[in-house]
């Protein structure tokens, strides 16, 4: 992209700011006048995410309630839909997203191999990990979750539910699994992978012959065990499952023995971002402390930001057996994993 040259350095009126916010977005890091002023003009800003519809709807009324006059469309859908999707658009011509969220953090490599990212670092992230954030500032670990098992409380005692992954091939357990699909699900994909780097695909052949009822997302499997539909959950999101338990839907969570998968959910811009200051505004927006906060307390995720800590009775990571994420290594592999897990469970 070739930008206009101005001596944004000497240039003080208010109309030569605007100018330099419009004209070279990518150098601006804080949220600064100049930068809302071209939001604002630019109208609204469109953000196509993977995180759960109710998350999503407090995260976008708290930017209203900050930002009034810069109007916040969401795209909600599975992380390997919402890849799809943008992969379909830019294709055929279509720039239409401004910021995105993934729970495949593979999609952020590939995007920045493409050059289809902007790099933007918000003041946030400075403080962040250095393995939860792009080196050169492409993306960051705006959310993270766990891959978490589960079951309804009121089909199973506590002292019959199981332990871990291998337990849900005793037969007793047949016709009574739920599952999602890594065909759509970002988080299903990465601890589906997860699983196999553990036990192997060997495991996965042996758990298809369960009756395993598969559905799309990681948000509505921990929905089937809360309505009864089936009695145990073999991944969901553990966000979800909070809901839920917040709710008090009669469910419990399940952190398996072989350990539980880890999940980084990244955010980026868009270089060809159709309201690419607007877009600066929420990417700065999504990593402050208080929305973050936010999406703790009320949407039950995980934050990797330095101030935010999880509420009271929620287990600690510390405490927690991990499966770390490697999007790196899973890029190259994902169309094999899909392909393989849905020979074995259908789509």
């Amino acid at each position: 992209m070739r930008w206009m040259k101005w001596n944004c350095g000497i240039r003080t009126l208010p109309i030569a700011l605007l100018a330099c916010a419009i004209a070279a977005p990518a150098a601006g890091q804080e949220t600064t006048p100049a930068m809302l002023a071209a939001a604002a003009k630019e109208g609204k800003v469109v953000w196509y995410s993977s995180i759960d519809v109710k998350v999503s709807e407090l995260i976008a009324k708290a930017f209203r309630a900050d930002y009034p006059n810069i109007q916040i469309e969401v795209e909600r859908s599975g992380s390997e839909r919402v890849f799809q999707r943008i992969n379909q658009e830019y294709q055929s011509g279509i720039k239409n997203v401004d910021v995105v969220n993934s729970s495949d953090a593979s999609h952020f490599i590939y995007w920045k191999q493409q050059k289809w990212l902007a790099a933007h670092t918000p003041p946030d992230v400075k403080r962040y990990p250095a393995q939860f954030k792009d080196a050169e500032g492409y993306y960051a670990g705006w959310r993270a979750t766990l891959s978490v098992m589960g079951y309804n409380t009121t089909l199973v005692p506590a002292k019959d539910a199981p332990t871990g992954y291998l337990d849900l091939l005793d037969p007793k357990w047949k016709g009574k699994l739920v599952k999602s699909h890594p065909g759509y699900s970002g988080t299903s994909l990465t601890g589906t992978y997860a699983i196999v780097k553990a036990l192997g695909w060997d495991y996965l052949e042996k758990l298809s012959k369960q009756g395993v009822q598969q559905l799309q997302s990681t948000t509505a499997t921990p929905k089937s065990i809360a309505s009864g539909e089936r009695a145990v959950m073999v991944d969901g999101n553990e966000y979800n499952m909070f809901i839920e338990i917040d709710a008090k839907s009669p469910v419990a969570i399940i952190y398996p023995k072989e350990g539980t998968p880890f999940v980084t959910s990244p955010t980026a811009i868009f270089a060809e971002a159709p309201h690419p200051n607007a877009a600066r505004v929420l990417q700065n927006f999504l990593y402050t402390a208080k929305v973050q906060q936010l999406a703790v307390n009320e949407g039950g995720t995980r934050s990797l930001h330095p101030d935010v800590k999880d509420p009271p009775g929620r287990t600690p990571l510390a405490q927690i057996k991990i499966l770390p994420d490697d999007p790196a290594t899973m890029l190259p592999l994902v169309a094999d994993i899909k392909k393989r897990y849905t020979a074995l469970f259908g789509n």
